[in-house]
């Protein structure tokens, strides 16, 4: 990008209005910058590529080993991360335009009040957007790429799902195609090099936020070209639930095939390799980026956060390549914050959520979270190091299932309701994969609570100090009255907005339970647990 494109949709209104000493004022405030990853897992081995990143954000800064998502699906995720709020919030539920994503209701009613819409309008801040967005967006339906989400200064948006070439790119609601040459149309360096011109050319008489969300590591995993050839001799993990039948569990994980055949583990391990290729040159975009704010003298004031949408599975529980499931891979994220005030090489084992990304990075800016509507916690005293900070032992995993009403076009036989039904007809969802669960992590109990939304009323339970990989369900065996309990605080997280969302966990000292509430006409369903439904 030419610096004479970036230099025309400067605010130049903002530069000739600002007095100098209100100048000085903004200056001072700290930088934001948001690296969003697409699909990568941190159970598997996800960051292991990124020696860069490791380097240049976590060991200067803070790495939270206990990161999740709310929904395991990338745009349910990422308008969670928007919005700070729980699907049920912000009603975003799959990736079509049916299940709200990038629709014209999302656009009416949730993206004017996204945290980067009140960086701009409330705090003063320049703002910069490169990559994947939604999935949907760009949809004809809904705007096509004419559409530029409030809030935004600079907007260069991918029209619709990661892609590596042969894109469309949305600049400031302009169409833009690029091709196939490395050279200039490999995505992620246009996103480094996007961003290194902003960083060049941007307002110096504002602080800036900056969202970079790379298509790196989402399918189709196309490396660039120096990088094709690395990993030769990885392969995906083979931990203790890879290749072994998910009994015990929801009928779509019991209908994998086990053992997976040949054709599926050599799938998986090279899909698992290309991912890590593609990572590489996300790993580079980070030292790109970290050295020019360090040569603009401005790494010192900008926090940088790096995390993903969703994790990912490569063969757990015989399920090949994917995401959408309530387990650890699929739900558990990198999150790395640098930044001012924090002290390198630390490690917090709080249980935070990407719906605090938004009331974190408000909060930097000097917002008041009282006037947002927010699901979600700042995680500034955590990054501060504060001590005695209360917060949370639970919070809500939830998902609603695509499905359609046809058959999956590659597996026909298995008739309609299912779908991401490869390789081998193993399908990954269905319209009944909905569920929602309570992940609790406290001094006592690290447990995993989940429902499901169909026929058979079916629960899982986890134990995840005795069995981290989520093998073993317990919920035939665990106390009743735990399993009454983390039912009716399921139903009230399912109900839950702003302040309600952050109230005691079932472990907390502050818990209160009253088995009559159960039963009472406050519009929650309370699920009966007899043999019939476990």
């Amino acid at each position: 990008m030419s610096p004479a494109v970036l230099l025309r949709a400067l605010p130049l209104a903002v530069l000739l209005l600002l007095s100098p000493a209100r100048a000085a004022r903004q200056a001072r405030r700290p930088n934001v910058v948001l690296i969003l990853t697409d699909d990568q897992d941190v159970c598997l081995g996800g960051m292991t590529p990124l020696k860069k990143t490791n380097a240049l954000i976590a060991q200067m800064g803070i790495t939270f080993v206990n990161a999740y998502v709310p929904s395991a699906l990338c745009c349910p995720s990422r308008a969670s991360i928007l919005t700070g709020k729980y699907p049920h919030n912000h009603h975003v539920v799959n990736n079509t335009l049916e299940g709200n994503c990038s629709s014209k209701l999302w656009q009416k009613i949730q993206e004017p009040y996204t945290f980067p819409a009140l960086l701009k309008a409330m705090c003063g801040y320049q703002t910069f957007f490169a990559g994947k967005y939604l999935n949907e967006y760009g949809a004809e339906d809904a705007g096509g790429v004419g559409h530029v989400p409030p809030g935004w200064s600079f907007w260069y948006a991918l029209e619709k799902n990661s892609k590596y070439y042969n894109y469309t790119l949305s600049v400031n609601g302009k169409a833009r195609r690029h091709g196939e040459n490395y050279s200039v149309d490999y995505l992620t360096d246009v996103l480094a090099n996007m961003s290194l011109d902003f960083l060049e050319y941007k307002s110096n008489f504002e602080p800036f936020f900056m969202m970079i969300a790379t298509p790196a590591p989402h399918s189709p995993w196309t490396p660039a070209p120096q990088y094709a050839k690395s990993f030769q001799n990885v392969s995906a993990p083979r931990n203790s639930n890879f290749n072994i039948h998910g009994k015990n569990k929801h009928w779509l994980i019991r209908q994998a095939k086990t053992p997976m055949t040949n054709s599926s583990i050599q799938f998986l391990d090279n899909a698992y390799r290309k991912r890590w290729q593609t990572l590489l040159s996300v790993d580079d975009l980070i030292e790109k980026l970290v050295k020019k704010l360090e040569v603009n003298g401005e790494l010192d004031n900008t926090y940088i956060f790096y995390t993903s949408d969703n994790g990912f599975h490569t063969g757990q529980f015989s399920l090949p390549i994917d995401k959408r499931q309530l387990y650890e891979f699929d739900i558990k994220v990198p999150l790395l914050v640098r930044g001012p005030g924090i002290k390198p090489n630390q490690i917090n084992k709080m249980l935070v959520a990407n719906i605090d990304l938004g009331p974190t990075i408000l909060d930097i800016a000097g917002y008041d979270l009282n006037k947002t509507q927010m699901d979600g916690m700042s995680l500034l005293p955590l990054l501060r190091g504060e001590k005695n900070v209360t917060w949370r032992s639970d919070f809500l995993v939830e998902y609603q299932g695509e499905g359609y009403n046809g058959s999956d076009p590659t597996c026909p036989g298995l008739g309609p309701g299912v779908t991401h039904c490869f390789p081998d007809c193993v399908c990954e969802d269905s319209y009944n994969n909905t569920y929602a669960c309570v992940r609790t992590l406290s001094a006592s109990w690290d447990l995993q609570y989940c429902e499901f939304d169909d026929r058979e009323v079916f629960v899982e339970v986890y134990n995840l100090t005795a069995d981290p990989h989520q093998i073993n369900n317990i919920a035939k065996t665990i106390d009743q009255e735990i399993l009454e309990k983390m039912n009716y605080r399921l139903m009230m997280l399912q109900s839950c907005s702003g302040a309600t969302c952050r109230t005691p966990g079932v472990f907390d000292p502050g818990y209160r339970f009253d088995p009559r509430l159960m039963f009472s006409n406050h519009g929650l369903r309370a699920r009966r647990f007899s043999a019939q439904f476990l």
